[in-house]
Parts: structure tokens; C-alpha cells; sequence
């Protein structure tokens, strides 16, 4: 017998350019009939810029779009509803401001290695961010650690076998976001 949720939860999919958190995302979305906010459509046009013309991002860049995520991630929360928005969330100080009420936030990390991820970078079209800010990504990247709410996830399969996993990893059903019973 399943259980709904007593609370609402928000997955934050999280990791370095090219791990897939769109794809992912949206796969989810659709199993789980939960929003989707794709994190990188709320930087500022400066960010936007400023990445498609090479440059990584410093932490007084990523300022106002964490909080423009954070800010998305109460909204949900507030309205009693579930969701996904994706975003890097590379720091641990970028996790703890979008989970800045320490409840209700699940980050998901799509781990992957470096040769792998800059395969899938150098496939995708259409994208703001250049393959060659990677090794920006990776050098900013700190893990989640254990004492943080977050499910680490390889990416080695298809987009649909790591949704199947989160799904897994986190209890959920799909099509209806409950919980599985212990």
C-alpha cells in the first residue's frame, strides 16, 4: 500500500555541464507528473553571456541566479507541490543557499567522469555553454558529502535507466511521486 507524502520535496538535479540533468529532468517529470524547471533558463542574460563567450562563472555571478533557484524551490515548497528544477549546485555554500530552510530539498548528483562528460559536451548543439569551460566545472565541483540531503547517481546508462535508478534510490513510484511503503 503506498503512502503519499506528508511533505512536499523538490529534486534539485545537480553536476557538472554535460551530466545530463535537462534530459534527466524532464524524464522524471513526466514519470512522476511533477513541474520542471530547467535551472539555466533563470541566469541572468550577463551569465549567459559571459559563459557563451568562455568565461566561467565566479561565485558573485552565481549570486542572484541560486537565489532565483532558491527562490523557485520555496514557491514549490510553499505551495504544497513536488518538483525538479536542475541546476550545477557545484559547491556545497550553493547547495545550503538553495536549501537555505535545511527541509524539503533532495539534491540528485549525476556523477560521471571527466572523459565521459566532455564526449557528451562535444555532441550537444545549441547550448550556451562551451565544452571548454569543463574544466572549470570539475575544479569548482565539490561533492556532496554525507551529511548533505543528496543521492549520488552514475551516469553511465541511458537517460532513462538513470531516471529508473533515481526513481529507485529515492523510493518513488512513477506517475504518481509517492513513496514506496517500507
Amino acid at each position: 500500500m503506498d503512502h503519499p507524502r506528508t511533505q512536499p520535496e523538490v529534486l534539485v538535479l545537480m553536476g557538472v555541464a554535460g551530466c545530463g540533468k535537462t534530459t534527466v529532468a524532464a524524464i522524471l517529470s513526466g514519470r512522476l507528473d511533477w513541474p520542471f524547471e530547467e535551472g539555466d533558463a533563470l541566469h541572468p542574460q550577463a551569465n549567459v553571456e559571459k559563459m557563451r563567450s568562455g568565461h566561467p562563472l565566479d561565485d558573485n555571478d552565481r549570486k542572484p541566479w541560486l537565489e532565483t533557484v532558491a527562490t523557485w524551490v520555496e514557491e514549490c515548497l510553499d505551495a504544497g507541490s513536488n518538483g525538479l528544477i536542475t541546476c550545477s549546485a557545484l559547491k556545497r555554500s550553493y547547495r545550503e543557499l538553495i536549501n537555505r530552510r535545511g527541509r524539503g530539498v533532495t539534491f540528485v548528483y549525476l556523477h560521471g567522469s571527466r572523459e565521459l562528460i566532455a564526449e557528451r559536451l562535444a555532441t550537444r548543439h545549441g547550448h550556451f555553454m562551451p565544452a571548454s569551460l569543463l574544466d572549470s566545472q570539475f575544479a569548482t565541483l565539490e561533492e556532496p558529502a554525507p551529511d548533505e540531503p543528496a543521492v549520488r547517481v552514475e551516469i553511465g546508462g541511458s537517460p532513462s535507466a538513470i531516471a529508473n535508478d533515481i526513481i529507485h534510490k529515492l523510493g518513488l513510484h512513477a506517475n504518481t511521486g509517492k513513496k514506496e511503503s517500507p
